[in-house]
């Protein structure tokens, strides 16, 4: 089976970390391919990069279909055969778009982390980059029906993009949140809230001694299980495939087709 992950920011640095976390995680014979935006902001800290990095992740996708064709895989993109998508964003930007794009599984990395958690304890905490973005994972918390499992969301007040930069003390300052938040906030396991976090599960959940969620893992893992089982996103209702019609100006090569 193929997985596309797909990285909503334009940063290629945090797609390889992103990819590296995947691959790790993979089966055997699951190919993992990464995709990094190629339209949107440099890291998505607020609904205006969200909301404009959906036209990015439509073109993704049309990539991974052109893919999908050159392997003689059509009726894979009507049928969602043996592929999937991840959008590694914790933010789970255009997810209910894209699912609308595809008849293959697509998994947010915040709604997959978020269910591997409450698999694994009664209560968890998320911990995020910047103060700003905690009421998006709190609008996640109500819209996936976790307000008994997530006793809180946490930021360390940290731009996505230092967490790459070894003088921003990324590690030592999420480390000591998540202490913060087993001792205050009665969890038992932590959600880290980006995707440029999946590379600290194993150091994190060696100081912590409780489970330690990353997104991008977890939706790998249930993709390839969703995949394995046969099962796609559902065409019929709401996430049907787009409603043929023109699209005018930038976005007319975005008007949904025939499939």
């Amino acid at each position: 089976m193929r997985i596309y992950v797909i990285n909503p920011n334009t940063t290629a640095s945090m797609t390889a970390t992103i990819a590296a976390a995947a691959r790790h995680v993979a089966a055997p014979g699951t190919e993992i391919i990464d995709m990094t935006s190629g339209a949107g902001a440099v890291s998505i800290e607020c609904h205006y990069d969200e909301a404009m990095s959906i036209v990015g992740l439509a073109q993704a996708v049309k990539n991974a279909n052109l893919i999908e064709e050159q392997r003689g895989n059509r009726e894979g993109i009507a049928t969602g055969r043996d592929h999937a998508f991840v959008i590694a964003c914790f933010g789970d930007p255009g997810l209910l778009a894209v699912r609308e794009l595809t008849a293959a599984p697509v998994l947010g990395i915040a709604e997959a982390a978020m269910h591997a958690a409450s698999f694994l304890a009664t209560g968890f905490s998320v911990v995020t980059t910047l103060g700003r973005t905690r009421v998006i994972a709190e609008h996640l918390v109500r819209n996936y029906g976790m307000e008994h499992h997530c006793r809180r969301v946490r930021a360390i007040d940290l731009p996505v993009l230092e967490l790459d930069n070894p003088a921003s003390g990324a590690r030592a300052r999420i480390l000591a949140e998540c202490e913060t938040a087993l001792r205050e906030d009665n969890s038992a396991a932590i959600v880290l809230g980006c995707a440029g976090m999946a590379d600290l599960v194993a150091f994190l959940s060696e100081n912590l001694g409780v489970p330690v969620i990353d997104g991008v893992t977890a939706a790998v893992k249930f993709a390839e299980a969703l995949v394995g089982l046969n099962l796609g996103t559902s065409k019929k209702g709401d996430l049907a495939f787009p409603l043929f019609k023109p699209y005018k100006g930038s976005l007319t090569d975005f008007a949904p087709r025939h499939v």
